[in-house]
């Protein structure tokens, strides 16, 4: 499989590796100074991107028009993606776009919602969440700990929204984010009351966990159409 990397940072890097590996070729390395040309993402099967917020979008827009499958894992620009997935459709496309592609963490995705769902009835369980990355994370909350706060808030009703703070309000989930160097990325959701707590929590130990499965997620992806997420990829 020919696999164009959009983003050659250290997850980019790490991406490289692995395919390369399982024997893929990787015929473009687009770092961000790198101006990517319909001609030159036409000589791949399938492209994967992980850039920053300020270039997915039309990154993306430009894999559609060389009618290349595209994986992305850039996150922070989350309010264009019902556009991105609207216009995938409309052009007969394939898009996948997870905030975390690594497969502990998407079966930590199934836990947090089966967990969630039957805290749902235990109003003296308050539930808060924290997450910490490395230094050079670009964005807070990451996506996955957003990916975890709106199903939690799917079930858990007497939250209402979340901060990316510590609050007091009880209607609101408080999000809390550090950046502590060399870590790759740890999730924990708490439910504390005054008998007991209950905590889950998943902890990368290195980037290899999402370079993997954002390969595994691009070959899947070759010669597909539609929408779609890991939990397609994974059968969950």
């Amino acid at each position: 499989m020919k696999i164009a990397l959009i983003g050659y940072g250290k997850m980019g890097k790490a991406i490289d590796a692995i395919a390369t590996a399982k024997g893929h070729e990787i015929v473009i390395r687009a770092n961000s100074k790198h101006l990517l040309t319909k001609e030159e993402l036409e000589q791949a099967d399938v492209a994967i991107e992980f850039t920053v917020p300020e270039t997915a979008y039309q990154n993306i827009l430009k894999c559609f028009e060389a009618n290349v499958p595209v994986v992305c894992g850039t996150t922070g620009w989350l309010d264009k993606l019902p556009e991105i997935n609207a216009i995938c459709l409309e052009k007969k496309q394939a898009f996948l776009h997870a905030t975390n592609f690594s497969v502990g963490v998407n079966i930590f995705f199934e836990l947090n919602k089966k967990l969630a769902a039957l805290m749902a009835s235990q109003p003296q369980y308050n539930v808060w969440m924290e997450e910490i990355h490395h230094t050079h994370k670009k964005d807070a909350p990451s996506g996955t700990a957003i990916t975890l706060a709106e199903q939690l808030l799917a079930s858990v009703t007497r939250k209402n929204g979340w901060v990316n703070e510590e609050t007091n309000q009880p209607e609101t989930l408080s999000i809390i984010s550090k950046r502590i160097d060399p870590a790759p990325g740890t999730h924990t959701i708490n439910y504390t009351s005054d008998i007991d707590d209950i905590t889950i929590t998943h902890t990368a130990h290195s980037r290899e966990g999402f370079a993997a499965g954002a390969v595994v997620a691009a070959e899947w992806l070759k010669g597909k159409t539609g929408v779609f997420t890991m939990r397609e990829v994974l059968g969950l």
